[in-house]
């Protein structure tokens, strides 16, 4: 039986593979003559992943409603793959920064331009509906967004914008607690913590805390900076870097407000988010100021961060209103 010189390559590469970790390649090659061909579908777990959409209730677009959340999870889940491999990224190399950099852009871009089916995707009085049957879910309790944020920039940028001078010098817990997501998440009338936030903290509090840690000295803005220092950040990687705060704390965030105007927003009044938090504060971005490589701004563009697309949402009247 002829082998050819790449097959007889491949072999003995197998073989020193097998062998460095005192396995018979011979074993794994029987193996091999009895198993099957892996489907497309069974690769990718196709039957496990059509079964996840769960509604609570009988209307039919809040199948639409947890796909559409669904798939954003996934997205959210590349770009923590391509953090954590820049996590401990040298910076000899501005090209894989570049395309690193791009690839989570594309992932929140591809979220954003998809939005519309959160948008315009849904009947509005459906979607009035069977939103009372998810209380106290929300969006808000996203663990991912969450770790992407930590991993994205340093925990004071991300302290409510009121807090962050007397934060500044705490330690790690302190400004934990101040993170603004935390305040938007509390009860507008009594200033308890909403059973929102006490389900996701109690979920999750810990496993945030242990990430941010293992984030200390190494976020993106960290490396950012270093980068400077070493004047290794090239225009482009300063324009990639500046993308993705552009995606991630503008763009991103104002898709859902314009959603939460589109469903939320009445001429008899606006109605509360699912989570209590207070959507018309929490979801601008020139409320919050998110901004995590603030090096990279003036101090004129970070005071008005978001501030033009807000306004100009503000102004318009809001299909089906």
């Amino acid at each position: 039986m002829a082998q050819t010189e790449k097959t007889q390559k491949l072999l003995e590469q197998l073989f020193e593979k097998y062998k460095l970790s005192g396995q018979n390649i011979d074993d794994y090659l029987e193996g091999l003559l009895v198993s099957n061909y892996e489907p497309y579908w069974r690769y990718i777990a196709l039957d496990t992943l059509l079964s996840l959409q769960q509604p609570k209730t009988d209307i039919p677009d809040e199948t639409i409603f947890i796909g559409y959340h669904q798939i954003t999870e996934l997205y959210f889940k590349l770009a923590i793959h391509e953090l954590e491999q820049m996590k401990v990224m040298g910076y000899d190399q501005p090209d894989r920064w570049a395309d690193k950099l791009n690839r989570i852009v594309r992932y929140f871009q591809n979220l954003i331009h998809s939005f519309d089916v959160m948008i315009d995707g849904m009947e509005k009085e459906q979607f009035l509906q069977f939103r009372m049957a998810l209380l106290p879910a929300s969006g808000f309790q996203s663990a991912q967004f969450r770790m992407i944020e930590m991993a994205s920039t340093q925990v004071i940028n991300l302290v409510a914008v009121e807090q962050r001078d007397s934060l500044r010098n705490q330690d790690l817990i302190a400004q934990y607690k101040g993170i603004y997501w935390r305040s938007g998440a509390m009860d507008l009338a009594t200033g308890q913590k909403t059973l929102t936030l006490q389900q996701f903290e109690d979920a999750y509090g810990q496993r945030f805390q242990d990430w941010m840690r293992s984030w200390e000295g190494k976020t993106l803005n960290d490396h950012c900076e270093e980068l400077q220092k070493q004047g290794a950040l090239t225009e482009e990687l300063k324009h990639q870097f500046r993308r993705l705060d552009t995606y991630l704390n503008v763009n991103w965030r104002l898709s859902h407000y314009r959603s939460a105007v589109r469903y939320l927003q009445s001429k008899s009044g606006d109605a509360s988010a699912t989570g209590g938090t207070n959507w018309q504060k929490f979801l601008p971005p020139r409320f919050q100021k998110i901004v995590s490589f603030p090096s990279l701004w003036s101090p004129e563009e970070i005071e008005n961060w978001g501030k033009g697309w807000v306004e100009e949402q503000l102004q318009a009247k809001p299909k089906g209103v």
